[in-house]
């Protein structure tokens, strides 16, 4: 199929194994690239690369079909699709890992066939030799605004190969335990200040329920969380946050510090909605009247 698609992710699709203290699902739909193009696509269609294997179900794949989010490049292939298993206390803003198989995901070479090249790329938690290799087919500066994610395994890892990826970003998405682990430092502004020198001109803090901080070139933003009484399950919210953001610079076209503070703010919206039900559930129940109603009362509860 040829696209045309504004916005192009690379990431994971997979099957999960979620324990929160309000439940556990066995088989849920999970993965980086699942959840960031499901958000993504509220604001403008989406392209998704990612492999599966011969076990993943029907029922999934008719998930992502719901939504604008062509699967072009969703490469099915012999083996298993990539599982993650895990589980959280009571403290919800960190997951326990319990078992991860990489699965198809070892072999994986994706081929891009974009007819017309993206202007924004998301590099989602995945391989950073994968996520060079994308940015080596789709190219630079066809990719106007290209960020990345990563992980403490990643960081661990692959480091090198991370900091050749993040000389040619624009932005990146990462937590705060990540973002301390990265730089080698406590202090989340020298952190940001560090990871910056390296590459990426706008870095973006997620702090879980406590908000996000945005860093663009010495000018810094930060945004509270958005209060809810009732969290099921955090997994993927993160993915659910890059998903929006990206997906509004998309499709407002505009990367200025005014207006990634308003996708920074859609971000926190959508990922509040994420983790109101288990797997990409309260989404699929989601559509962009409830997101723009629960951002007007964003608005009023962080200004004074």
């Amino acid at each position: 199929m040829k696209n045309k698609t504004p916005l192009a992710v690379i990431g994971t699709v997979a099957i999960d194994e979620v324990e929160t203290p309000f439940g556990k699902r066995d088989r849920a739909f999970g993965g980086s690239a699942s959840y960031f193009s499901y958000a993504a696509s509220f604001f403008t269609p989406v392209s998704l690369v990612a492999v599966v294997g011969e076990d993943f179900p029907s029922e999934f794949l008719k998930i992502l079909q719901e939504k604008p989010i062509d699967l072009s490049h969703l490469k099915r292939t012999s083996g298993k699709t990539f599982f993650w298993r895990g589980k959280y206390t009571y403290d919800l803003n960190t997951a326990e890992t319990l078992e991860t198989q990489l699965n198809v995901l070892t072999e994986f070479s994706p081929e891009l066939r974009f007819e017309s090249p993206p202007e924004f790329l998301f590099l989602a938690n995945i391989d950073p030799s994968l996520q060079a290799e994308v940015l080596d087919q789709v190219g630079r500066p066809k990719a106007r605004f290209v960020a990345c994610d990563t992980m403490n395994f990643w960081i661990e890892k692959k480091r090198p190969e991370l900091l050749k990826v993040l000389a040619r970003v624009d932005g990146i998405v990462i937590n705060e335990n990540e973002a301390r682990q990265l730089a080698g430092e406590s202090n989340l502004i020298r952190a940001a200040q560090k990871i910056h020198r390296w590459g990426p001109a706008k870095v973006i803090l997620k702090k879980g329920e406590h908000g996000v901080l945005v860093f663009d070139e010495g000018r810094f933003f930060a945004l509270p969380g958005f209060p809810l009484e009732s969290v099921f399950d955090p997994t993927g919210a993160g993915d659910s946050f890059a998903g929006a953001l990206m997906g509004y610079l998309a499709k407002t076209g505009d990367t200025s510090f005014e207006n990634l503070k308003q996708a920074v703010a859609y971000g926190s919206i959508v990922a509040s909605f994420t983790v109101e039900d288990f797997s990409l559930d309260r989404l699929r129940r989601l559509d962009l009247k409830q997101i723009e109603e629960r951002l007007g009362l964003f608005r009023k509860l962080s200004s004074f």
